[in-house]
C-alpha cells in the first residue's frame, strides 16, 4: 500500500545563519524593501545665458549681461524611512536644496516630503513625509559593530530602473574623506554594486538593520567599480535626533583644537609601539579640550572607547557621542594613559560675530565682515588662534580688488584689527594708501592700493 506525504508550507524568516544565507536573500529583502523609497526632486534655478557665466571674477561684471531664464533642476535618488511616523534619511546632493520633493515607496504610494535637517558636509538630510503614519522602517544598527568582511545588501533606485538590491561585503571601514574629499567625512566601503540614483538608498545587515546610507561610488567610468561608501548609522542616528529636536541646521561638537595623525617617526618620539592617535598642535584658548586639561604635544589615542587614527576620525566619534553629553577620551602624555572626561559642546559665539557693511564712502563698498570668533572658525575651516574679521561677501569692488570670500582681514594699514567694527573704522579712515594683511587658506598676503 502506498502513502503519500505532503510539506507544509513554511513562514518566510529572515536568514539568521550561513546555510540559510547561501540559499537565498529573499526573505530579508522582502522585509526591508519596503522601507527603502525612491524619491524625486525639483528645483527651479535662475539661469542667464551669458559666456562668463561659470568664470570667478568675470561673471559678476557681467551678472546682468543677459535677461535671467527659470530652469527645472530634477533629481532622481532614494531614501530610508526611519519611523513610523514617516522620518526619512537621504542625501543632501539629492534633496538638500529642491523646492519640491515627491517619495514613491514600494507599494506606489505617494507622499509630499519636506527638509527638516540638511547639510552638504555630511551629504545627509531628514525629510518628513505629510500625513504618514504606520510606516515601515529600518532599525538603526549601532556602526561601531560593524565589521569588515560582513555580507551586506544595497537597496536603493539605480538609473531609475526601480528599485533594485545587490550584495556584497563590507570592504573597509573608517575610510575618512575618500569618497567626496570632505574633511568631516567618514565612511563604510563596500563592494555591493553602488550607481546613480542608489544615492540615499540602504545598505542593510543580514538581520536587516540599516548599516549605512548610500553616498558615493569610486569610479573613472561613472559606474560602479566594486568601491562604494556609505555613511555610517551612527551618523545618521544623531541626525534623526537633532531633527525631532527642531534644529534649523546640524550641529556638531566643537574640538577647538588641530592636529596630526601620528605617523612611524612620531610613534617613536611618544614612545609608541605603532603609530596610532592624534597630536594636538594647536588648541583654541576656549576650547573644551583644554577645559579639561589637554594641552598641545598631548596625544589622542581614543574616543569614546574607539581608537582615532586621523582628525575626521576624531571629529566623527565627537558627532556621535551627541552635543550635550560627555565623553570620556583617552590622553597620552609623558609615556602615560589616561581616561579624561570631555564635555561636547558647539563653538561659542563670543565675542558676537557683529556683522558689518562698508558703506559707498568706504575705499571699498559693500564689503561683508563678520568678527572672527569659535563659532565662525569652525564654519570656516580656520586656525584656532585666528583672529581678525572674516569677509563673508567681497562684493564686486572688493572682488575686482582680489579679495575672496572666507578671507581674513588681520590689519589695515599695518594696525591689527580684531573685531568687524575695528576693521569698518579703520577702512573708513584710510586716506591715500590702503594696505591690507589678508590670510588666505593659511597664507598671509600683503595687498596695497593706491586711493
Amino acid at each position: 500500500m502506498l502513502s503519500f506525504s505532503m510539506a507544509l508550507p513554511v513562514a518566510a524568516e529572515v536568514p539568521q545563519s550561513k546555510a540559510q544565507i547561501s540559499l537565498s536573500f529573499a526573505p530579508l529583502v522582502k522585509e526591508a524593501t519596503p522601507a527603502v523609497v525612491n524619491i524625486y526632486a525639483r528645483r527651479i534655478v535662475e539661469s542667464r545665458a551669458s559666456p562668463f557665466a561659470n568664470d570667478p571674477v568675470f561673471s559678476e561684471f557681467f551678472r546682468n549681461f543677459a535677461p535671467s531664464r527659470p530652469r527645472v533642476q530634477n533629481s532622481l535618488g532614494s531614501g530610508v524611512i526611519l519611523s513610523d511616523d514617516g522620518y526619512v534619511v537621504s542625501n543632501y546632493h539629492v534633496v538638500g536644496q529642491a523646492d519640491e520633493i515627491r517619495v514613491v515607496l514600494n507599494d506606489r504610494r505617494e507622499f509630499n516630503a519636506e527638509v527638516l535637517l540638511a547639510d552638504a558636509s555630511s551629504d545627509l538630510a531628514i525629510l518628513k513625509l505629510d500625513n504618514a503614519s504606520d510606516m515601515p522602517h529600518l532599525a538603526l544598527r549601532d556602526s561601531d559593530t560593524v565589521e569588515v568582511g560582513e555580507l551586506v545588501l544595497a537597496i536603493g533606485n539605480p538609473f531609475g530602473v526601480g528599485q533594485t538590491v545587490s550584495s556584497g561585503i563590507v570592504s573597509g571601514l573608517a575610510r575618512s574623506g575618500t569618497a567626496t574629499g570632505n574633511e568631516r567625512g567618514y565612511f563604510i566601503q563596500t563592494d555591493a554594486p553602488i550607481n546613480p540614483g542608489n544615492s540615499g538608498g540602504a545598505l542593510i545587515d543580514v538581520s536587516g538593520q540599516l548599516i549605512g546610507v548610500n553616498t558615493s561610488i569610486l569610479s573613472r567610468s561613472g559606474g560602479s567599480n566594486g568601491i562604494g561608501f556609505a555613511i555610517p548609522a551612527g551618523l545618521v542616528k544623531e541626525f534623526l535626533s537633532q531633527a525631532r529636536r527642531g534644529a534649523e541646521h546640524f550641529q556638531r561638537p566643537w574640538a577647538g583644537m588641530t592636529g596630526q595623525a601620528v605617523d612611524a617617526d612620531m610613534a617613536d618620539h611618544f614612545g609608541l609601539t605603532r603609530p596610532e592617535g592624534i597630536a594636538i598642535t594647536e588648541l583654541h584658548p576656549a576650547s573644551p579640550f583644554r577645559d579639561a586639561g589637554f594641552r598641545v604635544g598631548d596625544v589622542i589615542l581614543a574616543v569614546g572607547g574607539q581608537p582615532v587614527a586621523s582628525p575626521p576620525e576624531m571629529i566623527f566619534r565627537m558627532t556621535v557621542a551627541g552635543l550635550g553629553n560627555s565623553v570620556q577620551v583617552t590622553r597620552l602624555r609623558d609615556g602615560k594613559t589616561r581616561d579624561i572626561e570631555v564635555q561636547m559642546t558647539t563653538a561659542p559665539e563670543e565675542p558676537p560675530r557683529d556683522p558689518r557693511v562698508t558703506g559707498q564712502r568706504s575705499p571699498i563698498p559693500g564689503l561683508a565682515l563678520v568678527t572672527v570668533n569659535p563659532a565662525v572658525i569652525a564654519e570656516a575651516g580656520l586656525a584656532p588662534d585666528t583672529q581678525g574679521a572674516l569677509i563673508t561677501d567681497p562684493g564686486s569692488i572688493g572682488l575686482r580688488a582680489g579679495l575672496r570670500a572666507l578671507d581674513v582681514i588681520e590689519a589695515v594699514n599695518g594696525a591689527p584689527v580684531t573685531t568687524s567694527a575695528e576693521a569698518l573704522r579703520a577702512l573708513d579712515d584710510a586716506r591715500g594708501m590702503l594696505a591690507l594683511s589678508v590670510q588666505r587658506e593659511g597664507k598671509l598676503l600683503s595687498m596695497r592700493f593706491r586711493l
